[in-house]
């Protein structure tokens, strides 16, 4: 027999005038049967977690049935005692901390940032339009002026309309609008990322892997939203529009082996499903918001070159006021002034370089999306993918979907290929 003996000192008062304080001892013993070896394995928990259920009794364990308990807890060798073997490395949690901090503080920094940006868009476009509107002005006054003063109004205009172009090239280098954007998403991309590690933090034993993983986001989103202007600023004007990529590439994964067996959530039915779904996304809404994407992009390359290029014509038309050509000279730098200004506020005061920058992240959600799906789909081992109930919720939120619409656009787009036509519906009800 294995006897644990406990002891510990209950005093209780006694509410009576001639009583006194008694103190008693409690000794209780346990007995139980002897464990043999190899026969019988019990499934018990943490020997810390014994010890703190045994303190939160009120039982005080001596010293010697305590080490004497450890120690038949540590001989655990032939399996009759499981170890423990679900507790992460302090170095693993340490590290995933110092990320999230990082994270934290990028959050914060691209939120500042991205203030300051939109002040900036905020403020030039005031500053330009007054200094177009107030040199239009004075070219108006210099036309219809004789003597000294058309000296004076035509130099003062065409230095205004001068400084006016050299501030919108610069205006529509940077796109200050498309920058806030840029920031906001920023934001937004790295307060989801706090949370994924957070989650990794509370609800799973982290191991090496994670700390690689989030490692690779962070930069991966520090290349996707870079925050210098100089050097590493994303061109406003590319060649070709290609969705925005944020996240790392996915690690190679195995074909789909035939013949395996349904798990972890997953059916044939499942699968089809998810396959027609990245379809839609791919024909329908990524290929939307890239051509939306396109289309944004004119727009705004030609208003960048049209401002500046109406400024440049109004300064030239302000020179030559009080000459032979002084009217049409006058008129010229009153009429492109104007409409400079008409441009820069179509341009910057409708954020058209914010326009293009959703559409381009959009692109790249969809994306994202159509990998998340092929990277679980193309996984042989159904145990390593993420669980299909859930991974159907998430992918049904993100499309602003519920689960029977989901399934419901599944069986449009199949029955749409069947048919040879092409499906009518987006797969998003959110953008």
């Amino acid at each position: 027999m294995v006897s644990l003996q406990f002891s510990s000192a209950v005093i209780t008062p006694v509410a009576y005038s001639s009583s006194r304080c008694r103190r008693g001892m409690i000794r209780a013993t346990i007995n139980m049967p002897k464990l043999q070896p190899g026969r019988l394995s019990l499934n018990l928990p943490a020997r810390d977690l014994v010890l703190q259920e045994v303190l939160d009794m009120g039982v005080g364990l001596t010293a010697a049935t305590t080490s004497n308990f450890e120690k038949k807890y540590e001989l655990s060798t032939n399996g009759t005692f499981p170890s423990v073997s679900n507790v992460s490395d302090p170095t693993v949690i340490a590290k995933l901390h110092a990320i999230m901090e990082a994270v934290a503080d990028r959050v914060e920094t691209h939120k500042n940032i991205g203030e300051q940006r939109d002040n900036w868009n905020q403020l030039l476009l005031t500053s330009i339009n007054a200094i177009t509107l107030t040199a239009a002005t004075m070219a108006g006054i210099a036309a219809t002026s004789v003597g000294g003063p058309v000296v004076a109004l035509k130099l003062s205009s065409t230095l205004m309309y001068l400084a006016a172009t050299g501030m919108l090239m610069v205006m529509n280098k940077i796109q200050p609008s498309q920058l806030v954007e840029e920031q906001r998403n920023a934001a937004r991309l790295f307060k989801q990322l706090h949370g994924q590690i957070q989650r990794t933090l509370s609800c799973g034993t982290p191991t090496g892997t994670d700390v690689e993983e989030a490692m690779e986001k962070v930069l991966a989103l520090d290349k996707a939203f870079p925050l210098p202007l100089l050097g590493a600023m994303l061109d406003k004007f590319p060649k070709t529009v290609e969705p925005a990529v944020w996240w790392p590439q996915h690690r190679q994964r195995q074909e789909r082996q035939s013949g395996r067996t349904d798990g972890n959530g997953w059916s044939v039915e499942l699968e089809e499903e998810m396959r027609e779904v990245v379809g839609v996304l791919k024909r329908k809404d990524t290929e939307d918001y890239l051509r939306l994407g396109k289309i944004a992009l004119k727009v705004n390359r030609m208003l960048a070159i049209s401002g500046p290029l109406l400024t440049g014509l109004a300064a030239c038309g302000t020179a030559f006021v009080g000459s032979s050509h002084g009217p049409w000279a006058a008129t010229l730098g009153v009429v492109a002034g104007a409409m400079a200004s008409v441009v820069n506020t179509m341009e910057h005061g409708g954020q058209v370089g914010m326009v293009f920058e959703m559409y381009r992240s959009n692109a790249g959600f969809f994306r994202l999306m159509e990998e998340s799906i092929e990277s679980n789909l193309n996984e042989r081992d159904v145990g390593r993918r993420e669980n299909g109930e859930l991974f159907e919720t998430k992918v049904a939120l993100q499309l602003g979907r519920s689960l029977s619409g989901l399934k419901g656009l599944a069986a449009s787009s199949y029955s749409s290929s069947k048919k040879g036509e092409a499906i009518e519906e987006f797969a998003s009800k959110l953008f």
